[in-house]
């Protein structure tokens, strides 16, 4: 059985796509990234508790703490990438969940209001709307470099609160020259998918 969406679509985000290492000066607008957000925020999370925060990071002062809190094989990329995007956990999600989950808006009483459950369920939800901003990225055209090598309570100390978990930094734009380095393996269906 063939995937209804177009190979080409196929392609651009997910056969072609990849880890961009490299970025041209081009900029990326605000404009694109409403873009990629007003298309990734339909992704499912769990009670639709969306807690993905999404911190831009344009200004060179901004840029350059950043930069210092990033592992030293990611500085460069980072420092020169047209944007780059804090995404973290929002602990608090559940504030808004009588808004986002309006036919039960119990669910913030009954299932969140305990921190370390919140925590919990941020993260794990954050990460997949994470795993959709990388892909609504890619559906802009533009190449995405999500990194994991930082000092995270750095970052956290730096540019976010205590209510929050960074969990990424993403770099955005064109890719440059040089941008890919070699496609790693991919494990086979049969290696991954057990029917019982």
């Amino acid at each position: 059985m063939s995937l209804v969406l177009d190979p080409a679509a196929q392609d651009l985000l997910f056969r072609e796509a990849r880890t961009a290492n490299t970025f041209t000066d081009e900029p990326v607008t605000d404009e694109q990234v409403q873009a990629i957000y007003d298309l990734v925020k339909y992704g499912p999370t769990a009670f639709n508790q969306s807690p993905l925060r999404i911190t831009l990071v344009r200004s060179p002062e901004a840029r350059e703490r950043l930069v210092t809190h990033m592992a030293e094989g990611n500085r460069p990329k980072t420092a020169t990438a047209p944007l780059v995007a804090i995404l973290s956990a929002d602990n608090e999600f559940h504030e808004e969940l009588p808004e986002l989950f309006p036919h039960f808006p119990q669910a913030k009483d009954a299932f969140f209001s305990e921190r370390p459950v919140r925590e919990g369920a941020a993260t794990l939800n954050a990460a997949l709307q994470a795993a959709y901003f990388i892909v609504g990225v890619r559906a802009a055209g533009l190449a995405a470099g999500p990194m994991t090598g930082l000092d995270f309570e750095g970052v956290r100390k730096e540019f976010l609160d205590d209510d929050h978990t960074p969990l990424m930094v993403v770099n955005i734009g064109r890719p440059g020259p040089d941008a890919w380095f070699p496609r790693s393996p991919r494990l086979a269906y049969d290696q991954v998918v057990t029917t019982v």
